[in-house]
């Protein structure tokens, strides 16, 4: 399944989320409730996925932690806040740079409306 397909079914679990619990809970929860949601879709969902990183001679086996991974294709980096900082947006693209992946969803379940809230990320994604 491409990468978009797969975005499209995490904004509408993202949306029926935000819908049914409603903005301001803790991020572990829409992460565990979001996780639920697409695994009952049929998707592959990894919660807390260790990224290694090698830099220069030096590996790490956990680099960072992605929130969701879903189907080993799409990173989905979950906030509760009031506002995304563009710093919450560049770290999603290295994140993405660093694991090989071309889409990355940076879902912020703290606003009113969760349309505001989605940004896709894309790195080196053909359409």
């Amino acid at each position: 399944m491409h990468e978009n397909d797969i975005a499209k079914q995490i904004v509408d679990a993202a949306f029926k989320i935000h819908t049914g619990l409603g903005p301001g809970l803790l991020e572990s929860v829409y992460e565990t409730v979001l996780a639920y949601e697409l695994a009952i879709r049929g998707f592959n969902v990894t919660r807390q996925a260790a990224i290694p990183l090698v830099y220069e001679k030096l590996s790490f086996d956990e680099g960072f932690r992605a929130d969701l991974l879903v189907e080993d294709k799409v990173i989905v980096e979950l906030k509760s806040v009031e506002k995304v900082a563009p710093v919450h947006k560049k770290q999603l693209l290295t994140y993405l740079r660093l694991a090989d992946k071309r889409l990355g969803l940076l879902i912020n379940f703290g606003e009113a409306l969760i349309k505001d809230g989605i940004t896709r990320i894309v790195n080196r994604l053909e359409e």
